[in-house]
Protein backbone atom coordinates (compact mmCIF):
# COMPACT_ATOMS: atom_id res chain seq x y z
CA UNK A 1 0.00 0.00 0.00
CA UNK A 2 1.35 3.55 -1.14
CA UNK A 3 -0.26 6.11 -0.11
CA UNK A 4 0.25 9.75 -0.85
CA UNK A 5 -1.29 12.93 0.35
CA UNK A 6 -1.55 15.83 -2.58
CA UNK A 7 -3.35 18.72 -4.01
CA UNK A 8 -6.20 17.58 -6.58
CA UNK A 9 -6.11 18.35 -10.10
CA UNK A 10 -8.71 19.03 -12.42
CA UNK A 11 -7.65 15.48 -13.74
CA UNK A 12 -9.01 14.27 -11.23
CA UNK A 13 -12.47 15.67 -11.20
CA UNK A 14 -13.82 12.59 -13.26
CA UNK A 15 -12.69 10.66 -10.68
CA UNK A 16 -13.57 12.71 -7.29
CA UNK A 17 -16.81 12.84 -9.04
CA UNK A 18 -17.28 8.81 -8.65
CA UNK A 19 -15.82 8.56 -5.18
CA UNK A 20 -18.12 11.22 -3.75
CA UNK A 21 -21.24 10.38 -5.06
CA UNK A 22 -20.86 6.72 -4.12
CA UNK A 23 -19.32 8.29 -0.30
CA UNK A 24 -22.55 10.55 -0.20
CA UNK A 25 -25.18 7.67 -1.20
CA UNK A 26 -26.42 7.35 2.41
CA UNK A 27 -26.78 11.19 3.03
CA UNK A 28 -28.83 11.76 0.02
CA UNK A 29 -30.76 8.21 1.28
CA UNK A 30 -31.55 10.66 4.66
CA UNK A 31 -32.60 13.23 2.65
CA UNK A 32 -29.60 16.08 3.30
CA UNK A 33 -28.62 18.24 1.07
CA UNK A 34 -25.10 18.53 1.07
CA UNK A 35 -23.59 19.97 -2.54
CA UNK A 36 -21.20 17.14 -3.18
CA UNK A 37 -23.98 14.45 -2.65
CA UNK A 38 -25.53 16.01 -5.97
CA UNK A 39 -22.16 17.36 -7.30
CA UNK A 40 -21.80 16.85 -11.02
CA UNK A 41 -18.34 17.17 -13.12
CA UNK A 42 -18.41 21.35 -12.74
CA UNK A 43 -19.28 21.14 -9.28
CA UNK A 44 -15.96 19.46 -8.77
CA UNK A 45 -13.62 20.94 -10.79
CA UNK A 46 -15.04 24.34 -9.14
CA UNK A 47 -14.63 22.94 -5.79
CA UNK A 48 -10.69 21.95 -6.94
CA UNK A 49 -10.26 25.91 -8.42
CA UNK A 50 -11.96 27.74 -5.83
CA UNK A 51 -10.93 25.16 -2.36
CA UNK A 52 -7.70 23.35 -1.23
CA UNK A 53 -8.99 20.42 -2.35
CA UNK A 54 -6.95 17.30 -0.86
CA UNK A 55 -6.50 13.80 -2.29
CA UNK A 56 -5.53 10.25 -0.03
CA UNK A 57 -4.18 8.38 -2.92
CA UNK A 58 -3.62 4.85 -2.31
CA UNK A 59 -1.75 2.65 -5.04
CA UNK A 60 -2.51 5.41 -7.72
CA UNK A 61 -5.97 5.73 -6.77
CA UNK A 62 -7.93 8.61 -5.29
CA UNK A 63 -9.98 6.83 -1.73
CA UNK A 64 -10.21 9.71 0.00
CA UNK A 65 -11.08 13.34 -1.01
CA UNK A 66 -11.21 16.56 1.60
CA UNK A 67 -11.65 20.36 0.60
CA UNK A 68 -10.68 23.35 2.80
CA UNK A 69 -12.33 26.82 2.56
CA UNK A 70 -10.54 29.60 2.97
CA UNK A 71 -11.57 33.13 5.01
CA UNK A 72 -10.89 34.71 2.14
CA UNK A 73 -12.20 32.49 -0.93
CA UNK A 74 -15.86 32.80 -2.00
CA UNK A 75 -17.31 30.56 0.77
CA UNK A 76 -15.64 31.46 4.07
CA UNK A 77 -16.69 29.43 6.74
CA UNK A 78 -18.46 30.81 9.77
CA UNK A 79 -15.24 31.78 12.43
CA UNK A 80 -12.73 33.34 10.10
CA UNK A 81 -10.74 30.48 9.94
CA UNK A 82 -10.45 27.44 7.51
CA UNK A 83 -13.16 25.39 7.16
CA UNK A 84 -13.47 21.75 6.36
CA UNK A 85 -15.91 20.86 3.60
CA UNK A 86 -16.42 18.53 0.74
CA UNK A 87 -15.20 15.19 2.60
CA UNK A 88 -15.52 11.73 1.23
CA UNK A 89 -14.08 8.40 1.45
CA UNK A 90 -14.23 5.71 -1.20
CA UNK A 91 -17.18 3.41 0.49
CA UNK A 92 -15.23 0.10 -0.92
CA UNK A 93 -12.35 1.38 1.94
CA UNK A 94 -14.43 3.15 4.68
CA UNK A 95 -14.51 1.83 8.30
CA UNK A 96 -10.47 1.07 7.98
CA UNK A 97 -9.30 4.86 9.82
CA UNK A 98 -8.54 6.19 6.26
CA UNK A 99 -11.29 8.96 6.57
CA UNK A 100 -9.03 9.95 10.07
CA UNK A 101 -6.06 9.87 8.44
CA UNK A 102 -6.62 12.38 5.80
CA UNK A 103 -8.79 14.52 8.35
CA UNK A 104 -5.71 14.42 10.61
CA UNK A 105 -2.59 15.33 8.13
CA UNK A 106 -4.97 18.07 6.74
CA UNK A 107 -5.75 19.56 10.07
CA UNK A 108 -2.00 19.16 11.69
CA UNK A 109 -0.05 19.67 8.38
CA UNK A 110 -1.69 21.76 6.23
CA UNK A 111 -3.90 24.02 8.63
CA UNK A 112 -1.78 24.23 11.76
CA UNK A 113 1.82 23.72 10.42
CA UNK A 114 1.20 25.48 7.01
CA UNK A 115 -1.17 28.06 7.48
CA UNK A 116 -0.93 28.17 10.90
CA UNK A 117 -4.42 28.68 11.93
CA UNK A 118 -5.46 28.59 15.54
CA UNK A 119 -8.25 26.40 14.54
CA UNK A 120 -10.46 25.18 12.00
CA UNK A 121 -14.40 24.86 11.33
CA UNK A 122 -16.76 22.20 9.73
CA UNK A 123 -20.74 22.65 9.24
CA UNK A 124 -22.94 19.36 9.31
CA UNK A 125 -26.89 18.71 9.11
CA UNK A 126 -28.58 18.47 12.12
CA UNK A 127 -30.48 15.50 10.79
CA UNK A 128 -27.62 13.36 10.49
CA UNK A 129 -27.50 10.46 12.55
CA UNK A 130 -23.97 10.32 13.65
CA UNK A 131 -21.69 12.83 12.14
CA UNK A 132 -22.10 15.46 15.05
CA UNK A 133 -21.28 13.05 17.35
CA UNK A 134 -18.19 11.59 15.70
CA UNK A 135 -16.67 14.93 15.00
CA UNK A 136 -17.50 16.09 18.72
CA UNK A 137 -15.05 12.69 19.36
CA UNK A 138 -12.75 14.47 17.37
CA UNK A 139 -12.06 17.24 19.38
CA UNK A 140 -14.74 19.57 17.41
CA UNK A 141 -17.26 21.90 19.46
CA UNK A 142 -20.38 23.70 18.53
CA UNK A 143 -20.10 26.98 17.91
CA UNK A 144 -23.24 27.66 16.09
CA UNK A 145 -26.42 26.57 14.32
CA UNK A 146 -27.84 28.32 10.87
CA UNK A 147 -30.89 27.75 8.45
CA UNK A 148 -28.97 27.66 5.08
CA UNK A 149 -31.98 27.03 3.69
CA UNK A 150 -31.27 23.42 2.47
CA UNK A 151 -33.76 21.68 4.18
CA UNK A 152 -31.74 21.30 7.70
CA UNK A 153 -30.41 23.11 10.00
CA UNK A 154 -26.56 23.55 9.17
CA UNK A 155 -24.54 22.97 13.10
CA UNK A 156 -21.08 24.64 12.56
CA UNK A 157 -18.16 23.40 14.56
CA UNK A 158 -14.85 24.48 15.56
CA UNK A 159 -11.64 22.38 16.86
CA UNK A 160 -8.73 24.58 18.05
CA UNK A 161 -5.21 23.57 16.93
CA UNK A 162 -3.26 26.19 18.23
CA UNK A 163 -4.31 27.35 21.47
CA UNK A 164 -1.88 30.04 21.64
CA UNK A 165 -2.60 31.62 18.48
CA UNK A 166 -6.24 31.99 19.37
CA UNK A 167 -7.53 35.63 19.78
CA UNK A 168 -9.98 35.20 22.10
CA UNK A 169 -8.63 32.40 24.44
CA UNK A 170 -11.57 30.84 24.62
Amino acid sequence: MTQQFRLATEEDAAELLDVSLRAYEPIRQLGIHFAAATADLETVKKNIRNNACYVLVDDGKIIATVSVRMPWGPQPGPAGLPHIWWFAVDPAVGKKGIGTTLLEWVEQTVIRDTLKAPGVTLGTADKHPWLIDMYERKGYERIGEKDLGKGHITVFMRKILRPDLLQDKQ
